[in-house]
């Protein structure tokens, strides 16, 4: 039995934006296939992902290409 070779694809999510610390930390995250922005925070054993959102409540999307 052979196993296919899968094509090592672009990588889903990219940190655009990073600051704080080694245990204490935000990061904004792009869906490279949406444009999506998400916040990510993460403070000692904790953590919590949200997505950004515009003034109209809805997905703040990257348009810095």
């Amino acid at each position: 039995m052979t196993m296919a070779k899968v094509a090592k694809k672009d990588k889903r999510f990219v940190t655009v934006h990073s600051e704080g610390g080694l245990s204490d930390f935000s990061r904004v995250i792009k869906d490279t296939e949406t444009g999506v922005l998400y916040l990510f925070h993460a403070s000692g054993y904790g953590g919590g992902l949200t997505p950004l959102l515009a003034k109209d409540g809805k997905p703040l999307t990257w348009n810095n290409e």
